[in-house]
């Protein structure tokens, strides 16, 4: 037995050799030049050939009759970093940047005091970098590594610098530990770190580092030239891009532990009354006795109380919003505004703003804010005056498609489509902040919703979900729907009396194939869920 295990240790620790080999050989090898190398015979490195094919760690070219490493590696490699949302979420992002920039973009995690190369998308340019999936180089000379250290907590990062070996590579190398502090001290205050050259001549870098909604540094991204294409300049105006890249590519990922559930759809469920071509804009009545809500393109206002939903009235075009007024609402539409009471009577809200109004939202006391478009482009954002003009406070480049009043925070946010980003607001204040910004693989954001904790939810319509957004911006919960489309939420006390908060959440039925529908036949209908 003795015997036969240690020839099959040996058997194995050859085939690893093999497997070292053609992974050190970007090309691929031969039989024969592995033969060679190995120093073994050719009958045994065809048989371990044979084995590592028929398990796909080795591929054989057919045309150049070399062996190159397998995908199973590279399978292998991702779940044993457990990086395969990691990959995922950055394929779109990698794209993005080699298209943007022309160059390669990669991306990498830390593994122990070197980084390893997870994907990479190559760059238009037939001279480019091409740095090998699986390779791994040192962390204090390259871009990605570079990155990740300036991200994580102090004393990893300088237990790290204590023990790595700060090995030369080019004359531009950092090989001096209070020298690398200070570089990294510099990167984590602009976001983005630089190889100037330091790890191959002629080749320069720029890299950000890529974290998750917990604070978890899972990663890097990064883009790498030619030094006389990526400029220190050039390189200096693309770190800012990979700084959004990267944030884009953590808000996908979800750390353990954390409640990302999209499987909760048992916890949702559909409220009485008849589904919508496009549910939209639910808003509680100040008393919190009665839900309003709109269908957008079978234009109507309708009203839940007590269990019972009904249609109140139709309006003569496309629902853009609703506004508390009273114990009434204000249905503004494409072409005007209309008071609608508890009973169903309408009348004209006159005088009403001019423009292509595209989302309105009550204020503080008695305010009325609206987004409007302008004609240039972008849009209008400001106070609705008494006069039913709009004091523009700010303007945005894009259209806006939901605002949302947050009480606690006093301040205005806004959804925008186009770059899937939740805006913040501040009155008073010129500037815009970007709280969030979320993928378009993830779903469009429509709606706003505040939290009694300060939580910002908004809904994913394309995406089958919901998504709970902490106050500095981090993805905290996502929430599984059993419809595509969800369009809109409110926030209301939950009836069990333990404190907790509703979730009433609108849903569209028109742009849901047929198909789908017979997976969620829920579509247009009202959803309610305890948070």
């Amino acid at each position: 037995m003795a015997n036969t295990s240690g020839e099959g240790t040996g058997a194995l620790e050859k085939a690893l050799d093999v497997l070292d080999a053609i992974g050190a050989a970007p090309n691929g090898l031969g039989q024969s030049e592995l033969a060679e190398r190995l120093a073994l015979p050719r009958t045994t490195v065809y048989r371990l050939l044979a084995t590592l094919v028929a398990r796909g760690l080795v591929r054989r070219d057919p045309l150049r009759r070399v062996y190159c490493l397998g995908f199973r590696c590279f399978e292998m490699a991702r779940q044993a970093y457990a990086m395969p949302d990691l990959v995922a979420a950055a394929a779109l992002e990698l794209r993005a940047l080699r298209d943007l920039t022309g160059e390669t973009s990669y991306l990498a995690t830390l593994d122990g005091r070197e980084v390893i190369s997870l994907e990479r998308c190559d760059g238009a340019h037939s001279q480019r970098s091409a740095a090998a999936l699986g390779e791994r180089k040192p962390v204090h000379c390259t871009s990605q590594g570079k990155a990740i250290l300036s991200a994580l907590p102090d004393e990893e990062r300088d237990a790290i610098v204590r023990d790595v070996v700060l090995k030369p590579l080019t004359p531009l190398t950092i090989t001096d530990r209070r020298r690398l502090q200070a570089e990294l001290r510099i990167t984590k205050a602009r976001g983005y770190s630089i190889d100037d050259e330091e790890i191959v001549l002629g080749v320069r870098c720029v890299g950000a580092p890529v974290i998750d909604s917990a604070g978890q540094v899972r990663g890097a991204i990064s883009v790498a030239g030619p030094a006389y294409r990526l400029t220190r300049a050039r390189l200096d105006l693309l770190g800012p891009e990979l700084v959004d890249s990267a944030r884009r590519i953590g808000a996908q990922l979800h750390p353990a532990g954390a409640d990302v559930t999209p499987g909760t759809e048992a916890s949702v469920s559909a409220l009485p009354g008849h589904w919508a071509f496009h549910g939209a804009h639910p808003l509680w009545s100040a008393d919190g006795r009665r839900l309003w809500w709109a269908d957008v393109l079978a234009p109507s206002v309708h009203v839940m109380e007590e269990g019972v939903d009904r249609e109140l009235c139709a309006i003569e075009s496309p629902i853009v919003g609703l506004l508390r007024a009273g114990e009434d609402v204000i249905a503004v539409h494409e072409r005007g505004a209309a008071r609608v009471g508890a009973d169903g009577q309408t009348s004209a809200h006159t005088p009403w703003l001019q423009g292509q109004v595209l989302a309105v939202c009550n204020g503080a006391e008695q305010e009325i804010w609206a987004a409007v478009a302008l004609p240039e482009a972008g849009t209008a954002i400001g106070r609705v005056r008494d006069n039913a003009t709009l004091d523009v406070q700010w303007r945005i480049g894009e259209p806006v498609h939901g605002l949302g009043w947050h009480a606690d925070a006093g301040a205005l946010y806004a959804t925008a489509q186009g770059s899937g980003a939740i805006l913040v607001m501040q009155p008073g204040q010129a500037a815009v902040r970007r709280l969030a910004s979320v993928p378009k693989g993830s779903g469009r954001v429509c709606g706003l919703a505040f939290d009694s904790h300060g939580g910002i939810w908004t809904a994913l319509c394309d995406g089958w979900s919901i998504a709970r957004f902490t106050p500095d911006g981090q993805l905290d919960r996502v929430v599984g729907l059993p419809v595509p489309c969800a369009t809109d939420l409110v926030l209301s006390p939950a009836a069990d009396g333990e404190g907790r908060e509703s979730l009433t959440i609108t849903t569209a039925r028109h742009s849901v194939a047929l198909d789908m529908l017979a997976s969620a036949p829920l579509s247009g209908r009202l959803l309610s869920m305890v948070t």
